[in-house]
Order: C-alpha cells, then sequence, then structure tokens
C-alpha cells in the first residue's frame, strides 16, 4: 500500500525563514564582539560601534537578498 503525502502552502515561507538564520547568526556574533571589545578597550568605543553597523549591514543584505530571491527566479 502506498501513501502520498501531499504538501499544500507556499514553501517559499519555509526558505525565507531558512534565509534569515545566517543573517541572525551573523547579527549576533557582531554586536557580542563589539560588546567585548568595548569592554576591553572603552575609548574604542565610537570607532567599535561604527564598524559594526557597518557589518550589520553586510550580514543584513543577505536577509534582504533571501526575501528576493523568490521573486527574482519566480515563473
Amino acid at each position: 500500500m502506498s501513501v502520498l503525502a501531499e504538501i499544500s502552502g507556499n514553501i517559499a515561507t519555509v526558505g525565507y525563514g531558512l534565509a534569515a538564520i545566517g543573517p541572525a547568526i551573523g547579527v549576533g556574533l557582531i554586536v557580542g564582539k563589539t560588546v567585548e571589545a568595548m569592554a576591553r578597550q572603552p575609548e574604542m568605543a565610537g570607532r567599535l560601534q561604527v564598524t559594526m553597523f557597518i557589518g550589520i549591514a553586510f550580514a543584513e543584505a543577505l536577509a534582504f537578498i533571501g526575501i528576493a530571491t523568490p521573486f527574482i527566479f519566480a515563473n
């Protein structure tokens, strides 16, 4: 006896959920290491914060690519 499972709904939501995991981990690491660096050298806090925001922007760009990819490759 063969049972076929039918998947309904949009699989793109699952794909975006998986694509958002990478940037979330990246932002967590960036912020964590910046806080650690600020604790070690408080006088560098301003420069570290600017660098942190640039790193967050690059990491979040991956999430935006994850959002846009289904629209680009949709038939």
